[in-house]
């Protein structure tokens, strides 16, 4: 069964990245305009072929289709090695985004449009208890997913090390006393930040192998703040402070 991306940007952007497509279904009667007008034209330049078919055929693939769905190929996930080579060819210290076991395509979404915003040379996600890159998160990402290396792992804990022998630092982000206040940690090494689980945060494991942890400190009643909201804060910190420093 093949699989269907949806929503207009989210098609748009896989459009422009040339990602392969094989038909682009649109219902009956929308008009083409805004992102719509480009999906049309760049899928015309493409090669791309286009139908119009009642909306109730959409309706029964997905409810949240913005009257247009994009019958694509599997993604294809990167290999670690790529994601640094990234960082070498921008001549910029490594700046990666692992997610330990992130399971709301939500919050997918939304760390990796995110980490697009901010420059990230790529992301590595846990191939266990852990969403990967489905339609619905490349709809939540607003399409971001198309312009990011992202790797897929079996075992965070040994690909922890082999960054760290590439010269890659790792910090996790935690909220625990031992922790330390993200605005006064260094950012401007080759790095990669770690967050953990919507429920439980970073695995033990993965915990033990960061090089030191950061936290965002709270100010009001609540102890914590979602995945997504605390690792796009810190991802613009990071981004802030390499640019400041340059």
């Amino acid at each position: 069964m093949p699989d269907y991306l949806y929503g207009r940007h989210a098609v748009l952007e896989a459009l422009r990245a040339k990602r392969r497509i094989e038909q682009i279904l649109i219902a009956r009667g929308v008009h083409a305009r805004g992102a719509l007008s480009e999906v049309m034209t760049l899928a015309h330049d493409a090669g791309v072929r286009v139908r119009e078919v009642p909306r109730d055929e959409l309706d029964r693939l997905t409810r949240h289709h913005q009257g247009i769905l994009a019958e694509i190929e599997e993604f294809e996930y990167a290999e670690v090695d790529n994601l640094l080579a990234v960082a070498q060819e921008r001549g910029e210290p490594a700046f990666l985004l692992i997610l330990d076991s992130v399971q709301d395509p939500q919050n997918l979404g939304t760390l990796l449009r995110t980490a697009e915003a901010v420059g990230v040379h790529g992301v590595i996600l846990a191939e266990r208890r852990a969403v990967g890159v489905t339609p619905a998160v490349v709809k939540a990402s607003a399409g971001a997913v198309e312009h990011l290396k992202i790797a897929r792992v079996t075992n965070l804990a040994r690909t922890i090390e082999q960054l760290k022998r590439a010269n890659v630092w790792v910090i996790g982000v935690e909220n625990t006393p031992e922790a330390q206040d993200f605005s006064r940690a260094d950012f401007t090494i080759a790095l990669t930040l770690v967050l953990g689980s919507e429920g439980s945060g970073l695995g033990r494991l993965v915990a033990e192998k960061c090089d030191f942890l950061v936290r965002l400190p709270m100010w009001g009643k609540i102890e914590s703040l979602n995945v997504a909201v605390a690792g796009s804060i810190v991802l613009y910190a990071v981004k802030v402070q390499r640019a400041s420093a340059q």
